[in-house]
């Protein structure tokens, strides 16, 4: 966007909301994830005619086409141009290290209870991980339904529980704010710290370190649990500290459960999916991936 004699970056995401109405978060300095992103955004608010869609709600008119957004200030001046991208994970297609347990390459559903495949080879939502495991780094690639009738839980809804009790929320979160319920959060205890969220239909990761709580030979807790997430490559929470379970988890208690991807009965798919046991087997984390997808931020 023009500032002065210069440029200066500026993020536009957009999802519909029913069949015409479009909503839509303006970022200052860029996308979420990106190093001159500054984290001050503004929500606008449009409609589409056919295959434009003209947005308002802040100081200039964006008219959205197909490949870029045209941005005209009140005056009818082009101050700036924003180019449409496709944003891939670093971390998408990441192979399992040595010493790593496949839960899910596509080839079957034997290490899951409740674990059903689509045709194309994809882990339908509602499986829970036969093994379990107390310290471990998780990948998991997941992919949300396009849903653009339904608002808020009812879009896209699924999770991660980890041991059973603590949800890392998946859900269309794409061109929000970060909620305490959206995706990536540790459901209704702490919002991320951006919102990484993939539009719907993309393929998206969660890199996910968990360290179990601690507990006494009398059953009394002595130590949190504590998670960090990677959503799509970036750091959505460092090392917090969770006091108790999440929302429908299980109570906390010193025997361990099973890793549950919930059925919030809408069609999540997931894939990729492996596990390292830091009781086992150590190693940097996330993996950098090698899948051969388009490059992060080109342009479409």
């Amino acid at each position: 966007i023009k500032k002065g004699d210069g440029y200066e970056p500026l993020g536009i995401q957009l999802r519909p909301v029913g069949d015409t109405k479009i909503e839509a978060i303006q970022y200052e300095g860029g996308l979420p994830g990106q190093s001159s992103f500054t984290g001050k955004s503004t929500q606008l608010i449009g409609h589409r005619s056919g295959d434009l869609v003209v947005l308002s709600g802040g100081p200039w008119a964006i008219f959205v086409e197909k490949d870029k957004c045209l941005i005209i200030d009140r005056e009818g001046n082009k101050v700036g141009q924003l180019d449409r991208i496709q944003r891939t994970s670093p971390s998408m297609g990441a192979k399992p290290p040595e010493g790593a347990t496949v839960l899910f390459d596509g080839t079957n559903t034997d290490p899951f209870t409740g674990g059903r495949r689509t045709d194309d080879g994809l882990l339908m939502e509602g499986a829970d991980v036969i093994p379990m495991f107390r310290d471990f780094n998780l990948h998991v690639e997941f992919r949300l339904p396009y849903m653009p009738n339904s608002l808020d839980q009812k879009r896209g809804n699924s999770g991660c529980y980890l041991q059973s009790r603590y949800e890392v929320q998946v859900l269309d979160s794409f061109a929000t704010p970060p909620v305490f319920n959206g995706c990536s959060a540790l459901y209704r205890q702490k919002a991320p710290d951006l919102n990484m969220c993939y539009p719907p239909l993309q393929w998206q990761t969660y890199d996910i370190k968990f360290t179990a709580a601690r507990w006494a030979a009398d059953g009394t807790k002595i130590r949190n649990a504590r998670i960090t997430v990677w959503q799509n490559g970036v750091k959505t929470h460092d090392d917090v500290e969770v006091k108790a379970k999440t929302g429908a988890g299980k109570p906390e208690a010193p025997t361990q459960l099973p890793i549950r991807f919930q059925n919030h009965s809408d069609p999540v798919r997931y894939r990729n999916i492996w596990i390292v046991d830091r009781g086992l087997a150590s190693g940097e984390f996330p993996v950098e991936g090698t899948a051969d997808e388009p490059p992060t931020d080109r342009p479409t």
